[in-house]
């Protein structure tokens, strides 16, 4: 199930993508209050969009303008939206983003050929271990996606992991659709029932939420760990409500794929310029064929790179890296500059800590500081030793370490309104 423009040159890909835009401009002037005041002050002519790279004539779109101007990037009347979903809030205050049926058949499209992408089929079945309901996108388009596959699915919900094996080995499915950490609870709960996982019927997960790869997509710490115990295939894949679009890992695991049809990528430096081939910048997306709320040159905020080589998958469509980090989230720290992945990573290398929060401020002179707090089953001066030893050794700088109580940690992790653990607290 490759889409045909994806196995197309890059020639006639973006010649493809540039008619696709053309359309785009000519809905946005035509119905988008947000976007026809931007034209409107920057005296811009769509028509003077004739290749990709005239996309650096429009200005960038970011958060802030989606918070402070929610409502303006609305194209249709209310009466034909099915469906309000809001965003995380990560970064800050929560945009609520509206769909119309058609949006929904893109997003259970997007979603297929991302399955597909990974090899899950019309024979496989798929258990859903995240929420569906709080607004929330990603559990929508999950389940809109595998029943557009054709696959079956278990809808269990998040946590519990008692709940998941009794669905696992009632229904035996194939796939899962989980946060990588907490397979390793899974892990935990089945050494201690007495479930030979191993013998499963899980053949494989699609990892969300968190990062599975260094930046040369071998494994990191996380994946390895669960790896290292439960011999199945982990797919990274990465989304997000904005862009109403996933770039999932193919069988060759050497990035999330881009799908030409649905959205332009674009990867930009501090200054909207796009960057030289290969290197880090700002993820910058144009969606494709949304009806509700389309969105031209959205800066995500996550720091990739793009792979253009053709993949042995037969795509030719660019793959992008691991996301490093986000760009409000960078730390600069004694010198050495910091993504909070990098903290995840050193953290999850150690079984002894059940849980952490990681906290930055700025001190009194203005610089950043950084705060790790952990519980652990380990509460001792020499294991404190261990992990600062292991700081140096991996980051080069000490941060401050505190030892706290797992209930203080989960309060601080599980918000009451949040919909997914908040590992990463910016004071700033």
């Amino acid at each position: 199930m490759i889409p045909e423009i994806e196995t197309q040159s890059i020639a006639e890909i973006q010649e493809f993508q540039v008619e696709k835009l053309k359309t785009l401009l000519i809905y946005l002037q035509k119905n988008s209050k947000y976007y026809q005041n931007v034209f409107k002050q920057h005296s811009f002519d769509i028509t003077s969009i004739n290749t990709l790279s005239d996309l650096t004539k429009i200005p960038v779109t970011t958060k802030d303008d989606l918070q402070l101007h929610n409502n303006d990037f609305l194209c249709v009347p209310k009466n034909k939206i099915v469906d309000y979903v809001t965003t995380s809030g990560t970064l800050g205050k929560p945009v609520t983003f509206a769909l119309t049926d058609d949006d929904l058949n893109r997003l259970a499209y997007n979603e297929a050929i991302s399955f597909a992408c990974s090899g899950i089929g019309e024979n496989d079945i798929v258990q859903l271990m995240t929420t569906m309901d709080r607004r929330f996108m990603a559990g929508l388009a999950y389940f809109l996606g595998i029943r557009k596959l054709g696959a079956s699915i278990i809808r269990v919900g998040a946590g519990v992991p008692e709940m998941q094996w009794d669905s696992i080995l009632k229904f035996k499915p194939t796939y899962l659709i989980a946060v990588p950490s907490f397979l390793l609870k899974l892990i935990a709960y089945a050494e201690a029932n007495n479930i030979d996982y191993n013998a499963s019927s899980i053949k494989g997960v699609i990892c969300i939420g968190e990062s599975l790869r260094n930046n040369d997509f071998s494994f990191n710490l996380l994946a390895n760990k669960i790896t290292s115990k439960w011999q199945i295939e982990l797919f990274s894949t990465y989304a997000s409500t904005e862009m109403s679009t996933a770039f999932t890992e193919c069988s060759q695991q050497q990035g999330g794929h881009h799908h030409p049809e649905l959205i332009i990528v674009e990867i930009l430096d501090d200054n909207d310029r796009p960057v030289r081939e290969g290197a880090y910048g700002e993820l910058t997306i144009t969606t494709l064929g949304v009806e509700a709320m389309p969105l031209l040159r959205f800066k995500t905020g996550d720091i990739v790179k793009a792979h253009t080589s053709p993949c042995d998958c037969g795509r030719n469509s660019l793959r992008l890296s691991p996301v490093i980090g986000r760009k409000k989230q960078m730390v600069k720290y004694k010198g050495t500059t910091l993504y909070p992945p990098a903290l995840y990573d050193l953290l999850n290398d150690f079984d002894e800590i059940e849980n952490y929060i990681i906290e930055i401020s700025h001190n009194a002179i203005g610089t950043d500081e950084i705060l790790i707090k952990i519980s652990t089953k380990v509460n001792s001066q020499e294991f404190l030793h261990q992990i600062k030893d292991h700081c140096r050794a991996k980051l080069r700088v000490l941060p401050n370490i505190e030892i706290h109580d797992i209930e203080e940690i989960n309060k601080l992790k599980f918000p009451k309104m949040s919909r997914k653990p908040v590992l990463f607290i910016d004071k700033r």
